[in-house]
């Protein structure tokens, strides 16, 4: 069988920031897939499942509430490796045409207040598993890090 293209970007060279993981063309419409990479994978610890888990409710319910990117909005969820979030969008769209967005977001989640939306037995399958504080540290640890002073290097894999 042949490796997925994700498999193919050397996760060794790979840095926290945002890249287009691939384009899909469904009838006239392309749909974005963006790898929003929190830690060096392979070099740093994963995210724990409550504190992605908590950041998955977070980003999904200020993404659909966005004014402006909530008709865009397919996806936003963890990557299996718990080293960062995947982000669909409807557009053909390159990584610098949403660090605005991004960034958005991570301030949100960075600054939450009060009960995580969906963090409730009857509107989730795994509710106990959340962690505010952790999720709000790692957002700012993103925003500090990476998405604030974002370069050319950190939109577009390495080769």
């Amino acid at each position: 069988m042949e490796k997925i293209t994700s498999f193919t970007i050397d996760h060794l060279k790979l840095e926290p920031g945002i890249y287009v993981s691939r384009k899909d063309h469904i009838g006239q419409e392309t749909i974005t897939t963006f790898d929003l990479r929190m830690t060096r994978p392979n070099f740093e610890p994963v995210m724990n499942t409550a504190e992605v888990h908590t950041m998955e409710h977070l980003g999904a319910t200020f993404l659909r509430n966005h004014k402006e990117y909530a008709d865009r909005v397919i996806y936003f969820g963890p990557m299996g490796c718990r080293t960062g979030f995947y982000l669909l969008l409807a557009g053909d769209l390159e990584s610098s045409d949403i660090v605005g967005l991004v960034t958005e977001l991570y301030e949100f989640i960075s600054t939450f207040e009060g009960e995580v939306p969906g963090a409730a037995a009857k509107d989730c399958g795994n509710y106990l598993d959340m962690n505010l504080p952790m999720a709000k540290y790692l957002a700012e640890r993103y925003l500090k890090q990476t998405l604030r002073n974002i370069d050319e290097a950190h939109l577009v894999y390495p080769e």
